[in-house]
C-alpha cells in the first residue's frame, strides 16, 4: 500500500489517511481506503512527506531513535485488524546484528505509518486482505 493522500482539515480533530493498494506492476490497484488520525499523528506524517523537520525531535522522531539505539530497525509496518470500526496495527522490527527474529510492537495505524515515512526511503505499509477484503 502507499499513502495516496492525507485531508487535513482546520475544523475537525479527525484528520483522513487514504491508502491506495499497489498493483504487481508498480501502478495504483483497485483498492483505496481511509483511516481516520489525530491531529498531531497527521501534522507528524504530513512534515515527515513534505521533508519539514520539526524545531526539536517529536514522539515519531524519538521513538525511531530508541529503536535504532537498541540496534534495530523498522522492517515494515502492517495494519493487521480491524474490530469495532477500529483498526489495529503492527510494527515489524528487525535486528540490525543478529539474524535471529525480529519483533512485532503493537500500534495504532497512524503512529505505524508515522514511523515509516520517517524513514528515508519510507518503510512499507501492508495491509492484510482480512481488513482489506471488508473496507473496500
Amino acid at each position: 500500500m502507499r499513502l495516496s493522500r492525507i485531508i487535513l482539515s482546520d475544523i475537525n480533530e479527525q484528520q483522513v489517511l487514504c491508502l491506495t493498494e499497489i498493483a504487481d506492476d508498480g501502478s495504483d490497484g483497485e483498492r483505496t481506503f481511509p483511516i481516520l488520525v489525530g491531529e498531531f499523528e497527521a501534522g507528524s506524517i504530513h512534515r515527515a512527506i513534505n521533508g519539514d523537520a520539526a524545531p526539536r525531535p517529536l514522539t515519531h522522531d524519538l521513538l525511531k531513535s530508541a529503536i535504532e539505539e537498541l540496534g534495530a530497525e523498522v522492517k515494515d509496518v502492517v495494519i493487521s485488524h480491524l474490530q469495532d470500526h477500529t483498526y489495529f496495527a503492527k510494527v515489524r522490527l528487525r535486528r540490525l546484528d543478529e539474524d535471529g527474529p525480529g519483533a512485532e510492537l503493537d500500534s495504532r495505524p497512524s503512529d505505524a505509518i508515522a514511523l515509516a515515512v520517517h524513514h528515508h526511503p519510507p518503510r512499507p505499509i501492508f495491509v492484510s486482505d482480512a481488513v482489506l477484503d471488508e473496507v473496500t
